[in-house]
């Protein structure tokens, strides 16, 4: 059997192809912006609305209409209500996040359960990669291009916003206007991750990518490169793997994120534990040298 066989049996099936245009697409955008997120620390937040978005669902469910709009709709109720807890309140962010995103988690949960369905909605928990409809992919796509597109529009802005929200006002940026877009695509972004992993594994695609690329440079833009990057050799690394061994796609592509993380942290050459063990005893032998001579 030969290599190129093995490279292009996979995608000789409909649904493989249209997995990977939707796995592909969520790795770009996801990568994207968890670049943001471990910058201004916002990982929690990612993980609150990817699981806030379930009650949205399956209400989307139950009236016919698309998953993408009940999802869509929960996502930036959840960061509503998040910031309406902490700015009216004692209650501080992290508790804030924590109290929303499990409660409307668990909203979804009791909906699932008592929802009679012909269509197992414990795949939107866990992912259902390998059927998604033509439907579901251009969705998909849609929701994409529109994160990506403010992404790259507001790129500039979102930078200075996640190093320096202060001089970001004294510009005449408004930082909270900054904050409330970028939660919003964040709510846009979990929609799109949601059709390729399900809501249990988005939020490590919302965080690996970014933190991975932030272990591999200390340049903001190579990181909006490298995250990218990484998540589509991931996303496609995953796929194969998952044919091959019969597992699920979505949790392939996620343990392959997962394995790449836990190799540049260790042999990452600038940030890597073992890397920066390696750079510290060649210091010092540069010093002894410098000192003998």
């Amino acid at each position: 059997m030969s290599l190129v066989y093995l490279l292009l049996e996979p995608f000789a099936f409909d649904f493989m192809l249209r997995a990977l245009a939707t796995t592909l697409i969520a790795s770009v955008v996801c990568a994207l912006l968890s670049c943001w997120l471990v910058l201004i620390g916002w990982s929690l937040m990612g993980d609150a609305v990817s699981h806030a978005v379930l009650p949205g669902v399956v209400i989307a469910y139950v009236l016919g209409a698309p998953f993408a709009l009940g999802a869509v709709v929960f996502g930036f109720l959840a960061v509503g209500l998040i910031g309406a807890v902490r700015d009216t309140s004692r209650i501080k962010e992290d508790a804030a996040i924590g109290i929303v995103f499990t409660s409307l988690f668990a909203l979804g949960l009791v909906l699932i359960s008592v929802t009679p369905s012909h269509v197992d909605l414990n795949h939107i928990i866990f992912g259902n990669l390998l059927g998604v409809s033509s439907a579901e992919s251009a969705q998909v796509a849609a929701l994409g291009a529109i994160a990506l597109a403010v992404l790259v529009a507001k790129n500039r802005d979102f930078t200075l916003y996640a190093f320096d929200p202060t001089h970001a006002h004294a510009l005449g940026i408004n930082p909270r206007m900054l904050g409330a877009i970028l939660l919003g695509l964040l709510a846009l972004t979990s929609v799109v991750a949601l059709q390729a992993v399900g809501v249990v594994l988005v939020v490590a695609m919302l965080i690996i990518p970014g933190a991975t690329a932030y272990l591999l440079t200390d340049r903001f833009q190579r990181m909006l490169l490298i995250a990218p990057a990484i998540s589509v050799l991931c996303a496609i690394i995953g796929l194969y793997s998952s044919y091959y061994l019969d597992t699920a796609s979505g949790g392939m592509v996620v343990l392959a994120q997962g394995a790449v993380f836990i190799l540049v942290y260790l042999f990452g050459p600038r940030h890597g534990l073992i890397g920066r063990g390696v750079a510290a005893r060649q210091r010092r032998r540069r010093v002894t040298a410098n000192r003998a001579g």
